[in-house]
């Protein structure tokens, strides 16, 4: 099929578009702002994603270079260059998926300053796609610090109440991290006179500057992912900010240093890649375990689902810097695979949050009697998350750790225990919600979930389970880009 022109940044920035009408209602409508900001919300996420599926269907996967590609000169020989391969092309559709999940999870929850909530999730989607779309250094470092922003804001506002503190700490971690990235791309820029990224994966660094590269660069993706042991403002952020916000932080914030080490330390520090790799794989290794140990004493039920989520994270730098087709494929299919469990486990916690507003597991129990639909649907996301054959889950841990066991037979054997340990917690989590005696009174009222809810879970559970028995829809299309970045790497290190 032929390709669209200027796709990549309509799709970009029709959020932003969205933003706009929303700010017109309430200029013009007062009264009725709230109602018109939930339906342009959702109009405007729904017409994102149309436009990503045919960005999809007229992508070509056999071919590994950059395509819908926009190029225009922009300021101090900065650009305004955009283009997907692949790997970033999925990410673009995963981000559009979710979003109008997240608006419709958020319809009846958030009643307080509605325009202004609906308005930062539309911001914040045209700087998360944007990242994914930007081939210039100083375009994605806009888009990615970018981010920050807006979530910092859905943290802040609509959080919990120890909200401020996990919003600065949100920030400060993150933002922190990328102080030293943004050095690490003034010098790069200085040192080649370019900043379009293709051309930068093509430059020798000399051996000698790669590590400070490398670190720079590990520092800012490191923080984002998060890996241990930066990962403590994650279950901070995960327990405070509502729940759509968790879904957008579990769900696609995450993704964005995953794909960081894809763009950038892999194939443009080749040889320090490899010499840090050793300490990457221990670092993803003591994530896997420790944190899944962690969880598993968590009596919240959002922070435990948080530090799964930095455990699941393990697999995905080890898959990456195992650095072979099979680890780096098993990371991009686990990140987007991820991004659906995950988002769903932060919906189900808030189904029974609205209704009991409390997430203590020791205050449930006996669910199933009340539930029958919740629980079935709790049940099937639990068992994706722990990795059940036939779910997405599965697909991308197999695969990674057949990429690690390669390189490091250790490494894999303690991401192994980690899939155990995950079994562990999550279904003691499971078990002491759904079964047992109600013993808590309020819950004799409890209701099972609307038709509003079965319509958000619907797409994810058909996402899931679509993606276990079939993986080619991943696979077929990360193939080339991941089969170019591979061979150019161990081209690089002599493998």
């Amino acid at each position: 099929m032929p390709q669209i022109p200027y796709i990549l940044s309509v799709v970009t920035f029709l959020p932003l578009v969205g933003a706009g009408l929303i700010l017109l209602a309430r200029l013009f409508n007062k009264a009725g702002a709230d109602g018109a900001a939930r339906w342009i919300a959702l109009g405007a996420t729904g017409v994102t994603l149309a436009v990503s599926a045919v960005l999809v269907a007229t992508f070509d996967p056999s071919s590994a270079a950059y395509q819908f590609v926009e190029r225009y000169a922009w300021f101090a020989g900065a650009e305004y260059h955009m283009g997907v391969d692949g790997i970033s092309i999925l990410f673009v559709l995963l981000t559009a998926f979710l979003l109008p999940i997240c608006i419709l999870a958020s319809w009846a929850t958030i009643k307080d300053r509605v325009v202004d909530y609906m308005i930062a999730f539309l911001v914040l989607e045209t700087l998360v796609i944007g990242v994914f779309t930007s081939l210039d250094l100083f375009l994605f470092y806009i888009f990615f610090e970018g981010t920050l922003v807006p979530m910092f804001i859905i943290i802040g506002v609509w959080g919990g109440a120890n909200r401020i503190y996990a919003s600065y700490k949100f920030f400060l971690y993150t933002l922190l991290g990328s102080v030293l990235m943004l050095l690490a791309m003034l010098w790069m820029a200085a040192e080649t006179g370019t900043t379009s990224i293709p051309a930068l994966k093509e430059y020798a660094f000399s051996p000698t500057v790669q590590p400070l590269l490398w670190l720079a660069f590990f520092a800012s993706f490191a923080v984002k992912m998060p890996m241990w042991p930066v990962h403590t403002w994650l279950p901070d952020a995960h327990v405070q900010a509502p729940t759509a916000g968790s879904v957008i932080l579990a769900g696609i914030l995450l993704k964005l240093g995953g794909y960081g080490f894809l763009l950038f330390n892999l194939p443009m520090f080749p040889q320090a890649s490899q010499t840090f790799a050793p300490l990457v794989f221990a670092l993803s290794a003591i994530a896997i375990v420790y944190t899944s140990l962690v969880a598993f004493r968590q009596t919240d039920m959002k922070k435990l689902i948080a530090y799964s989520s930095v455990a699941h994270m393990g697999f995905v730098t080890m898959g990456i810097f195992a650095g072979n087709d099979q680890g780096v494929q098993g990371a991009v299919f686990q990140m987007l695979s991820h991004g659906l469990i995950s988002g769903a486990l932060f919906l189900c916690v808030g189904v029974v949050y609205d209704r009991m507003h409390t997430r203590e597991i020791a205050l449930y129990g006996g669910l199933t009697a009340r539930m029958p639909w919740f629980a079935a649907i709790f049940m099937l996301f639990t068992m994706a998350n722990v990795g059940l054959p036939g779910t997405s889950g599965f697909i991308g841990e197999i695969l990674t750790m057949v990429g690690i066991y390669e390189v490091s037979t250790w490494t894999a054997l303690f991401a192994a225990s980690g899939v155990i340990f995950s079994a562990v917690y999550a279904l003691t989590l499971y078990r002491n919600v759904m079964f047992g005696e109600i013993t808590n009174p309020a819950m004799k009222a409890i209701t099972d979930v609307d038709k509003r809810e079965l319509l958000i879970f619907a797409p994810l559970i058909i996402g899931t389970l679509w993606l276990g028995f079939q993986p080619g829809l991943v696979l077929d299309y990360t193939a080339a880009s991941v089969e170019a970045l591979t061979t150019t790497y161990r081209a690089a290190i002599g493998g």
